[in-house]
């Protein structure tokens, strides 16, 4: 359990931990000189009768140092907020409770602190004053106790408390998340180098893991060489404890509080994210869009604006009181996640305005108040990570990228929920998993069908589209993924069928005139003779002596019926000779990682550059391939001319 002081300056926080657990959280000269907490401080208490051990982060009560306070505050288990009797509640101690609240923070005591400095008329007054300050926070009704750490009055009550609140806090679940530590502190040690330390958020790490710093834009990594978790010496730490991390390949310098330790496939840094936010009840003015803030997220400050999303006829702005969904906009990268706590400050950073919990990291620039968009951000809101991926799987009509939704949530692709049932899921290389609900797929397939049927009323003399203009027609907006996976089901419950690069219904065949069968036949030899260097039409009309007019108009009955292959204008090939070629193109991209570049095809085919070249866009065009930068990568979901060539 990782608990965290709070409360005004001078209020007795240090002193208190010190007499709990014998650690003096005041590390600094200047901390030691001026007998106030500049920086964090950490000590840790071993609970009786288990091997946990109770963490404390002992913050600065100085209002100029609510931003450090914010940072060590951010991720703990339990609230520890200390008021003086002889001071009673000052300013910043209401500000930090905000800050506890705004941080969801709901189990914690306050220590009335200095009860040997004032009578007990004045204690008892005091902590009255503190249990009705309480009832408006997240920490109502929680237990007041006065103590003194001069005289030790009350400390073996408050120790008591803090070690049934640590048996009684549950286990982070970790099975699936990423890990990520939110960085609080940097420094180099002699033999061991540079050390970070900070609260450990979610997941799991052990010695030898590789990991990222965010945001970065150097794409900073570094491996772990040692760890210690609540200050012992481990091989492994995980979500709830404080951990200091030593890093092998990356310097001091290179790493500042408010970045992130995180394991490569959690790796996400926004300047942009919706998020569930709640005005503090005591600010005198409404949150309008628009206004400048100071953003804490982690151990991070930056600055950025509020834009409401929940905004009413009458108001584009969040009430005091009020909680409601707003979009962030930062002014520099931050690494964020769905369900990290943010807390908003105003812009001159003298006050604690409003906190709440992300819900969308990866919120979009355009269309953020639409229906469609408020749906999403419904589905974000609900309470577990199976619930929120059925609820989005419902509200995406155009299907849902799994990588984008672990990366939000920080979880491990590898390690997703179990899909709702009816659910189409596509595998692509280049951007990952894909998932279509069952309503969604089943409007989908209708909208294939229908299509078809329109197709074949329209134009009875052709095969049928080829699949990017049925795509066109039926789901433009599909995911190409998605759109291969749907229509290979197709294909397999026998809903169309697929000839060559062209999809039809069943009971839709493409009937050769007398003419065109005559042609068919006289040029058979001559494409198989041409191998992969193809027929030119003038060729073929030539040879066959037929005119260029006639033999034009077959050649593309031919091809729109999937029996010819047109490359480019006039240039076809026969199925049996592309399908030789497609297998190339499967040899070169299982040598090369996936990849067919144009000289690597030209050698395996031993055709010119330029001819390679079209026939590798030829195989983009119709699915086989797919075109990222300056190669073709195979699309290993494709099956197109695997029937042919077996």
């Amino acid at each position: 359990m990782i608990v965290g002081t709070a409360g005004h300056i001078d209020h007795g926080k240090t002193t208190l931990v010190r007499a709990l657990t014998g650690v003096d959280t005041d590390r600094l000269p200047e901390e030691k000189r001026r007998g106030i907490s500049i920086e964090l401080g950490y000590a840790f208490l071993d609970t009786p009768d288990t091997d946990e051990r109770i963490g404390f982060i002992d913050v600065p009560g100085h209002e100029r140092l609510v931003h450090t306070m914010l940072a060590g505050a951010t991720g703990i288990d339990y609230g520890l907020l200390l008021v003086a009797a002889d001071d009673g509640v000052m300013p910043q101690t209401r500000e930090h409770l905000a800050v506890l609240s705004l941080l969801g923070v709901s189990r914690g005591a306050v220590a009335v602190t200095k009860i040997d400095r004032a009578e007990g008329t004045r204690v008892a007054a005091v902590q009255e004053e503190v249990a009705a300050l309480l009832a408006d926070s997240s920490l109502a009704g929680a237990p007041v106790l006065p103590v003194s750490a001069h005289t030790g009055a009350g400390l073996a009550d408050l120790r008591g408390l803090l070690f049934d609140a640590a048996r009684q806090t549950a286990q982070r679940d970790m099975a699936g998340a990423s890990f990520r530590l939110a960085i609080d502190r940097v420094f180099t040690l002699a033999g061991v180098g540079t050390v970070v330390t900070g609260t450990v958020h979610a997941g799991q790490v052990q010695v030898g893991d590789e990991l990222l710093i965010l945001p970065s834009a150097k794409g900073l990594r570094a491996r772990v060489r040692s760890l210690h978790a609540q200050n012992q010496v481990v091989t492994q730490a995980h979500a709830g404890q404080r951990c200091a991390v030593a890093l092998v390949g990356v310097a001091k310098d290179d790493i500042a509080r408010g970045q992130w330790l995180t394991a490569p496939h959690g790796a996400l840094d926004t300047q942009r994210l919706d998020a569930d936010l709640t005005l503090w009840h005591d600010e005198a003015r409404p949150l309008r869009s628009g206004t400048p803030v100071h953003v804490h997220l982690g151990a991070c400050d930056v600055m950025g604006t509020v834009a409401v999303l929940d905004r009413s006829d009458t108001q584009d702005a969040l009430a005091p009181g009020a909680r409601g969904r707003v979009q962030i906009v930062l002014a520099q990268p931050i690494a964020a996640w769905r369900g990290d706590r943010v807390v908003l400050r105003d812009n001159s950073a003298s006050r604690t305005l409003a906190g709440g919990e992300v819900l969308d990291p990866q919120a979009p620039v355009r269309y953020r108040r639409t229906p469609q968009r408020l749906r999403e951000l419904d589905a974000w809101s609900q309470s577990d990570a199976p619930s929120r991926l059925a609820a989005l799987l419902a509200a995406s009509a155009h299907g849902l990228s799994l990588q984008r939704w672990a990366g939000a949530e920080g979880r491990d692709p590898a390690a997703l929920p179990t899909m709702p049932e009816g659910s189409l899921r596509a595998v692509d290389a280049g951007t990952g998993e894909w998932a279509l609900g069952a309503e969604h797929r089943a409007a989908a397939r209708d909208a294939v069908l229908s299509a078809l049927r329109t197709f074949h009323t329209q134009r009875p003399d052709e095969l049928g589209p080829d699949s990017g203009r049925l795509r066109r027609l039926a789901a433009p907006r599909l995911p190409e993924p998605l759109w291969r996976a749907l229509l290979a089901s197709l294909v397999t419950e026998g809903a169309v069928a697929v000839r060559g690069a062209f999809v039809h219904l069943p009971e839709h065949g493409l009937r050769l005139s007398s003419a065109d069968q005559r042609i068919a036949q006289k040029i058979a030899p001559m494409l198989a003779a041409a191998g992969f260097e193809g027929s030119w039409a003038r060729d073929l009309a030539r040879d066959g002596g037929e005119s260029e007019a006639l033999m034009r108009t077959t050649l593309a009955r031919l091809a729109s019926g999937g029996e010819l292959h047109q490359v480019v204008k006039d240039l076809f090939y026969s199925t049996a000779c592309m399908s030789k070629l497609a297998a190339l193109a499967r040899n070169v991209a299982a040598v090369h990682g996936g990849e067919v570049t144009a000289a690597a095809y030209r050698d395996a085919t031993g055709l010119g550059r330029k001819r390679a070249i079209q026939l590798l866009e030829y195989f983009d065009h119709i699915g086989l391939l797919r075109r990222v930068g300056d190669v073709h990568r195979l699309r290993i979901d494709s099956m197109l001319f695997k029937e042919e060539a077996a």
